[in-house]
């Protein structure tokens, strides 16, 4: 699905999270390059607002969900007067359709049947082909895909000051910086979908023993410093701590100067993909094929589809695209083992890719 329309004004909704709108700067910037004389706003979340901010080229507007019913009314009077050629409706969730209403515009385009729900198919008049088990990154595509882009290799131009990359190397020190740096980030939104701490404590420990730095990051949250805290206690290994000391951008600055970065299903490890830095993803309650490290899928370790198939009697493949598994120790159920080896898999891959790369400089 797409057309030779010429666009002058292009807005974008996606409002969360952290993970998703990384996949949409691939998008946006893929928008751009296609058409580079349309103007282009992106309607964001608070938090994802303060990665995204001087995003070239894109016009930032900020929705505050904590606002309630005045951020509705913001939104209106902030586009009142205006009409977007097109509005690319890429969330599903009711408060996003709710958003789309406050966005006057021609064509609203929003995901295929299939991808549907929470009434969105009301907020729309135009809809993006379908995709079968498609990553989120791919759905993000269609949209380009529907406005005239031609199928495109995603890369990004992530925004970052030389202040923020400063601040990120004053944190890390001199040494870590001439070495290698192995990245943790522990935790993602919800304790269940987090490894256990002893553990990330001895791929710490097989880190060091490589010759890495190790460095836990993460946001303030209690569950973040607490699992952080954690796995610094069930190990003698030195580890940094920046835990609640980074902003949004010195952390993408952090995960940038690492060599390699463990985690869990969270927003950093897709940050961390942004930048060109390899992530070993560990998963358990979503389908990595669709929420995965969308560069480095073939490094996650997880447990999904035996629990998948245990819990339905069904294959991925059978069940509507996206089911989640329930269950609060399935993380319990990947070892040290299979982690520490990919871990070395990784490595050695990685060191190989950068000799080849050497060579044809």
């Amino acid at each position: 699905m797409t057309d030779s329309i010429t666009y002058s004004d292009i807005c974008i909704l996606r409002l969360s999270a952290i993970g998703d709108v990384c996949h949409g700067v691939s998008a946006v910037q893929a928008i751009q390059k296609a058409h580079p004389s349309a103007k282009i706003t992106w309607v964001v979340g608070k938090v994802e607002a303060m990665l995204l901010a001087d995003l070239p080229g894109v016009e930032l507007v900020v929705f505050d969900k904590k606002q309630g019913k005045a951020a509705y009314q913001q939104l209106k009077q902030q586009f009142k007067g205006r009409k977007f050629d097109v509005l690319l409706h890429m969330q599903v969730a009711l408060r996003a359709n709710l958003v789309a209403r406050c966005i006057p515009a021609k064509v609203k385009i929003g995901f295929d049947w299939a991808r549907s729900k929470e009434l969105h198919s009301l907020f729309i008049n135009k809809r993006i082909a379908p995709q079968q088990q498609a990553h989120v990154l791919e759905g993000f595509k269609g949209f380009a895909q529907a406005i005239g882009v031609a199928d495109y290799q995603p890369n990004w131009q992530m925004p970052f000051s030389e202040q923020d990359q400063s601040n990120a190397d004053e944190l890390l020190g001199t040494e870590r910086l001439a070495g290698r740096i192995f990245v943790i980030s522990p935790a993602a939104s919800k304790k269940e979908r987090n490894w256990l701490a002893e553990r990330y404590a001895k791929l710490a420990e097989h880190a060091h023993k490589q010759g890495f730095h190790v460095v836990i990051t993460g946001g303030p949250t209690p569950l973040e410093v607490t699992l952080s805290d954690e796995i610094i206690a069930a190990t003698t290994t030195p580890i940094l701590n920046l835990v609640g000391k980074t902003k949004l951008k010195e952390l993408l600055c952090v995960l940038k100067r690492a060599a390699l970065v463990l985690a869990p299903d969270t927003g950093p490890a897709h940050m961390a993909v942004t930048v060109g830095t390899p992530v070993i993803g560990l998963y358990a309650h979503s389908n990595p094929k669709r929420t995965g490290p969308y560069l480095y899928q073939n490094y996650v370790v997880e447990v999904y589809h035996q629990n998948l198939l245990k819990q339905t009697g069904k294959t991925a493949e059978q069940l509507p695209w996206g089911v989640r598994v329930k269950g609060s120790d399935l993380m319990s159920q990947i070892s040290v083992d299979e982690v520490t080896l990919m871990f070395d898999l990784v490595v050695e891959k990685e060191q190989l890719l950068q000799t080849e790369g050497e060579q044809y400089e």
